[in-house]
């Protein structure tokens, strides 16, 4: 990582490190697709551990599940000191990739994934869990909106940090 990745705080914008993880996504679920594909979604992004100026970032990207057009790609992003050779996890993440017919720009189906060892039908498993849980929040945060009484629920904002202006 090179000294004009840095934020004002000193350590690799976290800005980089997505464009990075995007394009490893990318470059792993085009390779599975053999097509072209574009990202839809990225889920959980929570850096750990911060990136230094100087330190070697690894990118180890897997596709973990496949739907009809869609894939999901696993990213685990590792940070190594180039000195002293200590490694750093410093945040997983999770593309969804659509492939898309070059002529069509329409989804287009993918091939199965092949699932070799108990790990692979772990990160498949996974994911199918990790998309309900993703459509459950979905639903109960458009339900929340829906239902938001701005003048009823205006004692919630009691303690909280904010001033209320004229409402």
């Amino acid at each position: 990582m090179i000294p004009s990745y840095a934020n004002f705080g000193g350590k690799i914008h976290g800005g980089i490190l997505l464009s990075l993880m995007d394009k490893a996504a990318y470059a792993c679920a085009s390779k599975h697709a053999s097509t072209y594909v574009v990202t839809v979604a990225v889920d959980h992004v929570e850096f750990l551990q911060p990136v230094e100026v100087g330190q070697l970032v690894s990118l180890l990207a897997s596709v973990n599940y496949v739907g009809k057009s869609s894939l999901i790609v696993g990213i685990k992003v590792i940070a190594e000191s180039i000195k002293t050779g200590e490694k750093v996890h410093t945040n997983t993440s999770y593309f969804t990739m659509v492939a898309k017919d070059e002529e069509t720009n329409q989804p287009t189906l993918v091939p199965p994934l092949l699932l070799e060892t108990r790990e692979d039908a772990r990160r498949f498993l996974e994911a199918l869990k990790r998309k309900e849980i993703r459509k459950a929040y979905q639903n109960e945060l458009n339900n929340a909106k829906t239902s938001l009484a701005v003048e009823e629920d205006l004692p919630l904002l009691a303690g909280e940090r904010c001033v209320l202006g004229t409402i």
